[in-house]
């Protein structure tokens, strides 16, 4: 098997299958949100914050980028790399919501508030989907996750005052809810220290969070705060029980989060993407150093695609991501 891909116990092989690849997709500035679109053969994802001065000295910028995929010829070339959305307010994490449109976590800036946006495919319209919770700001929305009812879920750390870009914040670090149909906005978890990635099993019965919180700012790691995966029971389909550890993740912290097929866990570490069983029992290890975000995608649903910030890689195994997580 490639050096790539560490197994752990025997079944890790059930992920790999008997021949993974691992390989450059395209060398690019690419930091978070991947998402990847089945009818363009194409991933989209959030470029990592560069200073300008414009607007204001200091000033961070963000893109929205999208890599066509068409062929199996790789590394792609540079000119496969095309700007969505320039200037996206501090862009992050991304999914599709039911008609296939991007649903965008912007964390806003000193100037622009956060908000949660609505990217039409058709065109490029951008719309806020809810930019506050009972009159107050958000902090920095973080990652976002569409459910199978077309409900919103997405966490907001406080990062963006943590690295400058933002002003102190107004709320607590919570997990949201909001419901598109009804205009609720509801705060579904408040136990977090910074929360981050979110998924749900592929029934929708498990709502995992990824609590980052030993990262308090750019070059920090506070080995006694959180850097773990915790797990609630979804009940009626809108409120989280049972709140309990899932995995401590080390090296470094747990930020992407997704499930495959057969619900089995993949967060990303600072050495790659642990792979855990349901139980919780780590399996196994992709091989990433670097690595933000990832997601699953490709015609057959079986491609990580692997962000690590100067670079695209790309895990072709046997395992099928589930279809929303």
């Amino acid at each position: 098997m490639s050096p790539h891909f560490i197994a752990y116990s025997e079944a890790f092989h059930d992920v790999t299958g008997p021949d993974p690849r691992f390989f450059t997709l395209v060398e690019t500035n690419a930091h978070e949100g991947p998402v990847y679109v089945r009818d363009e053969d194409a991933l989209y994802f959030t470029t990592v914050p560069q200073n300008v001065e414009v607007p204001l000295p200091g000033f961070q910028r963000v893109d929205i980028k999208r890599v066509s995929l068409a062929g199996e010829i790789f590394p792609l070339p540079a000119e496969a790399v095309t700007t969505v959305r320039a200037n996206a307010n501090m862009a992050n994490g991304m999914t599709l919501d039911l008609e296939g449109n991007l649903v965008i976590c912007e964390q806003g800036s000193k100037t622009e508030p956060a908000r949660i946006t609505r990217m039409s495919q058709q065109g490029g319209a951008v719309e806020t989907l809810v930019d506050q919770w009972c009159g107050l700001r958000f902090n920095s929305p973080n990652d976002v996750v569409v459910k199978s009812d077309g409900t919103v879920w997405f966490t907001d750390p406080s990062y963006g005052a943590l690295q400058g870009f933002k002003d102190a914040p107004l709320l607590g670090d919570f997990v949201y809810r909001y419901d598109p149909r009804s205009g609720m906005l509801s705060v579904v978890a408040d136990g977090f220290d910074k929360p981050n990635g979110l998924a749900f099993s592929p029934d929708e019965s498990v709502f995992y969070v990824t609590d980052s919180g030993a990262i308090q700012g750019p070059g920090s790691y506070v080995v006694d705060r959180p850097h773990h995966i915790r797990a609630f029971d979804v009940r009626g389909g809108r409120h989280l029980a049972n709140e309990r550890l899932f995995a401590v993740v080390a090296p470094g912290i747990p930020d992407g989060i997704k499930l495959d097929s057969a619900g089995r866990v993949y967060s990303s570490s600072a050495s790659g993407i642990q792979v855990f069983e349901p139980c919780g029992d780590l399996i196994g290890e992709i091989v990433a150093p670097g690595v933000a975000n990832f997601c699953f995608g490709g015609q057959g649903n079986d491609t990580l695609f692997i962000l690590a910030d100067t670079v695209i890689w790309a895990a072709r195994i046997q395992a099928v991501g589930a279809a929303r997580s």
